[in-house]
C-alpha cells in the first residue's frame, strides 16, 4: 500500500490557511440553473426607482400629502380652499383663455446701481434669483384674451426675491401700462409682494411714484386698470399700484396691508380681530370690490373689463 504525504482533512476539521489560499485560486464555477436564465430580467422589473422629491406637496391647513399632479390640475387650490402661491409662467398660462398669450419683454435697468452688499453682494444674489426662476426679474407681461376680451396681463411673483418692487419692476409696470395704451386694450396686475427692494434704496420707493403716473396714463387714455390682490399684498406695493384700481379683485385668504399684523400688534399692543388684512375681512370693509376663486377669475375679469371697455367705448 502506497503512503499519500498530503495531510490528511477530515470532514470535521478546520482547513489549514494554505488549503484556503489555494482554494481561492482555482477558477470559480459559475452558478447555472434555469432561474439564472431569468435573474437579469426579474432584477429590471423589480430594480430601486428614484422617487421625485417633489411627487407629493404637503397642505398647510390639513397636513394632508397631495399628488402634484392632481394639484396643478386644481390650480394649486388645495381641497381645503387654500390658494397656494403660484409662479409667474403658471398665473399667465392660468389667466388667459386656452393658456395662448404673447409674451412681452420687460426692459433692462441698470444692476446693482448702489453696490449693495448684506454680506452677499446684491448682484449675486440677483443672479441666484434668476437663475432659480429662469427670467430677469420679478414681472412678467402677457397680451391675449381673458374671459374673450383682450386685454395686457403683468404679474408680479413672489418666488423671485419675495416679489420685491425694484427699479427693474417698476420699468416693466410701466412698459405693461404703455403696451395696454397703444393696443387700447385694459391693464390687469396681479400683486404679490413684501414690499420695496431694500438692496435699492431709494431708487426702489421712487417707482412707487413712477408707476402712478403711469397710471395716469392708463386713466388719460380712458382705459380701464384692474387690480387682482393675491397672497401676500404689502409694503410700498399696497401703497402705490395695488390700490389704486378701478376694481379691486382678490384671491380667497389672500394677506393684504401695509405692515404685517405682527408688526401692527407689537406698536398698538392690542390683538388683531380675526381675519385681519385678509381678504374676505377687507370685502366686508370695502377696501376689496369682490374676492374671485382662482378657476373664476380670467371669466370674472373677461365680464368687467368688457363692462368698463364698453362704457369707454360708447363715451368716445
Amino acid at each position: 500500500m502506497r503512503f499519500d504525504p498530503s495531510p490528511l482533512v477530515l470532514p470535521w476539521r478546520k482547513p489549514s490557511k494554505s488549503a484556503r489560499m489555494n482554494d481561492k485560486t482555482k477558477p470559480q464555477e459559475k452558478r447555472g440553473g434555469w432561474l439564472s436564465r431569468f435573474a437579469p430580467g426579474v432584477r429590471k422589473i423589480v430594480s430601486r426607482r428614484d422617487t421625485p422629491d417633489n411627487l407629493w406637496v404637503k397642505d398647510p391647513d390639513s397636513g394632508e400629502m397631495l399628488y402634484r399632479s392632481d394639484l396643478e390640475a386644481a390650480l394649486w387650490v388645495t381641497p381645503s380652499g387654500r390658494h397656494m402661491r403660484i409662479d409667474a409662467p403658471t398665473r399667465l398660462k392660468a389667466t388667459f383663455d386656452g393658456g395662448v398669450f404673447q409674451s412681452i419683454d420687460t426692459p433692462d435697468v441698470p444692476e446693482d446701481p448702489l453696490k449693495f452688499s448684506d454680506g452677499k453682494s446684491y448682484k449675486d444674489r440677483l443672479n441666484a434669483a434668476r437663475k432659480a426662476a429662469g427670467r430677469k426679474d420679478t414681472m412678467a407681461i402677457g397680451y391675449g384674451s381673458v374671459g374673450g376680451q383682450d386685454a395686457v396681463v403683468i404679474v408680479q411673483d413672489f418666488t423671485f426675491m419675495g416679489g420685491s418692487l425694484g427699479m427693474a419692476a417698476g420699468e416693466a409696470f410701466i412698459k405693461a401700462a404703455r403696451e395696454a395704451v397703444s393696443r387700447k386694450v385694459p391693464l390687469v396686475c396681479f400683486t404679490a409682494a413684501g414690499g420695496a427692494r431694500m438692496q435699492e434704496g431709494a431708487l426702489s420707493l421712487m417707482q412707487m411714484a413712477r408707476t402712478t403716473l403711469a397710471i395716469e396714463e392708463l386713466k388719460d387714455a380712458r382705459l380701464p386698470y384692474a387690480v387682482v390682490l393675491t397672497d401676500p399684498t404689502t409694503g410700498g406695493v399696497t401703497a402705490s399700484y395695488a390700490m389704486l384700481g378701478d376694481v379691486h379683485l382678490a384671491e380667497p385668504g389672500a394677506l393684504i396691508g401695509f405692515a404685517g399684523p405682527r408688526v401692527i400688534e407689537a406698536t398698538i399692543r392690542e390683538k388683531l380681530p380675526p381675519g385681519f388684512q385678509r381678504a374676505e375681512y377687507l370685502q366686508e370693509k370695502g377696501m376689496v370690490d369682490r374676492v374671485v376663486t382662482r378657476a373664476e377669475l380670467p371669466r370674472t375679469l373677461g365680464q368687467i373689463l368688457s363692462m368698463l371697455m364698453g362704457g369707454t367705448r360708447a363715451a368716445a
